[in-house]
């Protein structure tokens, strides 16, 4: 019994002994945690201010324009038909090729003309002979007649005789003129200097006047065909200058109105106006789109890449004065803008931005509405760089 007492007396001993040790490691975590509350957390860092590249606001001149579906045409443009019948027996030129004026194209079978002419040469000889005859003859009669050996009436039929052979060359003569002009419509030849366009025949084709044989076109007298819609007849005039552009938007050439109709076009209600084009910038017969510029006013203009959108409304960053801990300082401010259509590399600011307004150009992804920000002149420092 007296064992078992001290054996409990002992287990308390320890259980006490653990106790009191609890109590002391707790109460020196008390008195650590009610110690550092005496002492104050080190205040966080200012945010840095990021480096951007701004520019002012300033006014330049923004066109009010137009764009139109136009049609380039050629002010020199045929399409060569033979004005004869026959089998073309040689083709001397390939599509797309440049000729000069006279040069020759096409050569249509002329043997059978070629004989008719050899023909008419003859009639012509033979009628040519008659002709110096009479000629003769009427000198002989003359002189017979005035020296009183022949009468009157043998010399006026000499006479006779002689108008009627004269008339005969004259006319064979014509004749022949006319044949040989006939013989040269075998050979198709440039009217002008020109490209040659699609050629559909080939060579042993049998060709008539209906036949197309191929186009010639001119790309030195260049116009663009624009019809302005009724609506601006008020404001249309010779002048106003012209932007042809491709599907792209690139400009092509810088041109400007030329010509107005006085009349309007009863089928699209339009008014045909037409711009030159310098060579070399389009074809004949290509569609192009015709941008005309009725007007320049001076607007604020901004940067493309200064332009973001949030929830289909733009807007651009300025940097503004800071305030509190940024009083030293500027800070992003960001401004809804309505823009007017882009031009070139800028949109025109129909609202929300003032002349010598600081626009931000750079690290648009990196600010945020009143972020901090170092305004700088030129672009912004590399990464890792100074």
């Amino acid at each position: 019994m007296t064992e078992e007492m001290t054996g409990l007396a002992s287990e308390d001993n320890i259980l006490a002994k653990r106790w009191r040790a609890g109590a002391l490691t707790s109460g020196l975590a008390v008195v650590f945690v009610l110690s550092g509350c005496h002492h104050a957390a080190p205040p966080a860092a200012a945010p840095q201010a990021l480096p951007v590249m701004v520019a002012p606001v300033s006014l330049s001149p923004v066109p009010t324009s137009d764009t139109y579906v136009a049609t380039v045409k050629s002010r020199r443009s045929a399409t060569m038909q033979p004005q004869v019948d026959g089998n073309l027996t040689r083709i001397f030129v390939t599509s797309g090729q440049m000729v000069k004026q006279g040069e020759l194209l096409m050569q249509i079978d002329p043997l059978k003309q070629v004989a008719t002419v050899e023909q008419q040469a003859g009639s012509q000889a033979q009628a040519q002979a008659t002709y110096e005859f009479n000629k003769g003859e009427v000198e002989r009669q003359k002189k017979l007649f005035e020296a009183g050996i022949t009468s009157k009436q043998a010399y006026d039929t000499a006479v006779g005789n002689f108008e009627a052979a004269k008339g005969a060359y004259l006319a064979s003569q014509a004749g022949t003129t006319t044949q040989k002009q006939q013989l040269a419509y075998y050979q198709i030849r440039a009217p002008f200097s020109g490209i040659v366009g699609d050629i559909p025949v080939h060579q042993g084709d049998y060709v008539t006047p209906s036949t197309i044989l191929t186009t010639l076109d001119e790309n030195s007298g260049l116009e663009a065909y624009i019809y302005i819609p009724t609506e601006r007849s008020a404001s249309v005039r010779i002048g106003l200058p012209v932007d042809i552009l491709d599907t792209a938007g690139d400009v092509l050439a810088h041109t400007s109105i030329s010509f107005l109709s006085p009349q309007v076009d009863n089928g699209i209600q339009g008014i045909l106006a037409k711009a030159e084009i310098p060579p070399g910038s389009v074809r004949n017969e290509q569609v192009v789109n015709a941008r005309v510029t009725w007007s320049s006013t001076p607007r604020p203009t901004v940067p493309v890449l200064a332009v973001s959108m949030v929830g289909g409304q733009p807007f651009v960053f300025v940097a503004v004065k800071g305030s509190g801990p940024f009083a030293n300082g500027f800070v992003a401010h960001q401004v809804p803008v309505k823009l007017g259509d882009v031009d070139g590399n800028s949109y025109p600011v129909l609202a929300g931005l003032n002349p010598g307004d600081r626009v931000i150009e750079s690290g648009l992804q990196m600010i945020g509405e009143g972020a901090p920000v170092m305004p700088l002149a030129g672009p912004p420092p590399a990464a890792g760089k100074s």
